[in-house]
């Protein structure tokens, strides 16, 4: 009840705002001395013009910095967003539905909804393609990552699991890229890829890290290969089952516990609020064809779709 009431009826002074403006700062700092952080903040910014995906969660530096001097916004934002219309109560456990119901309801019963509805921007079509490049100023293994406006979540439509599938099959540690450019000309010491879950339109990123900045160019060259591989072939549909059915499993595999549950439970809530979409985004995963691979890499995977930035460090 005590939380429950904190929740609902928060209040703190603007000095204690302040400090933990600065606290949000340090952190700030201390994500951005990682280069691979740095590279997917410039990787947004530079492929995103109006989504809010074009800053990560946490900001810019300058919106940061200008924190301490928001108090009133924030309790504006903390009026707008905290309430019960955005809010999903997720509980995992042997428990009971009804006395769980009850608990909630005695907790939570008087919450007021609010009237507030955000605009949210829309992104226009990208209209070719975009690069960047990062100095590090201090030593650092180079880096580049790849980025292709993505579709958003969806539980009835292929676009999203189809990626997800070919970003396995094409860039894992199972795929004939990272045996190649990983394990056997060893240029590589990490090689991913992986679609945005996300209410909104967000990105498809091929990261890579290379051992000698030189290699830059040919790695960047290989990637692109590839992906106009998946364009102009079909997948073995062996290769593609396999794939689905590991996905299914491991998805399963994870639900160990009460903790684990909750997790995986609370992450599509946030992009459906109901668990039922994990039934319907998985029925889709088990459809896919060989097609479907194909037609989402024409479809997304396309150079005026693209992003593409590396980041070198400083010479010894």
């Amino acid at each position: 009840d005590m939380e429950a009431d904190r929740f609902q009826n928060l209040k703190y002074t603007k000095e204690v705002f302040q400090t933990e403006a600065g606290a949000v700062l340090g952190e700030y700092n201390k994500n951005s001395s990682n280069p691979q952080q740095k590279l997917g903040e410039v990787v947004r910014d530079t492929a995103f013009d109006r989504s809010t995906y074009k800053h990560t969660t946490m900001g810019f530096l300058a919106d940061v910095q200008n924190m301490p001097n928001q108090y009133d916004y924030s309790l504006r934002f903390f009026e707008q967003y905290y309430k019960p219309e955005y809010v999903t109560i997720v509980v995992a456990g042997d428990v009971k539905p009804k006395d769980v119901r009850a608990l909630v309801d005695k907790s939570w019963g008087a919450w007021k909804h609010g009237s507030y509805h955000p605009d949210i921007p829309v992104e226009p079509p990208q209209q070719g393609a975009r690069e960047a490049h990062v100095d590090w100023p201090s030593q650092t293994l180079p880096m580049i990552q790849i980025a292709f406006k993505a579709p958003a979540y969806s539980d009835t439509a292929k676009d999203n699991v189809a990626l997800d599938v070919l970003a396995t099959m094409a860039f894992s540690q199972t795929s004939a890229l990272y045996r190649k450019l990983v394990i056997n000309e060893q240029r590589l010491d990490g090689l991913r890829a992986q679609v945005q879950q996300g209410v909104d339109p967000g990105l498809f990123t091929i990261n890579a890290r290379v051992k000698k900045a030189e290699d830059l160019p040919a790695v960047r060259d290989e990637i692109l290969a590839t992906v106009k591989k998946f364009q102009d072939t079909l997948v073995a549909a062996t290769d593609l089952e396999r794939v689905k059915q590991r996905e299914r499993y491991s998805f399963v595999m994870g639900l160990e516990d009460n903790e684990a549950i909750a997790d995986e439970i609370a992450r599509f809530i946030a992009l459906r609020r109901t668990p039922d979409t994990i039934d319907k985004v998985y029925g889709l995963y088990s459809q896919l064809q060989p097609q479907d691979l194909r037609d989402m890499a024409r479809k997304y995977l396309v150079e005026s779709n693209r992003t593409i930035v590396t980041l070198t460090g400083a010479s010894k």
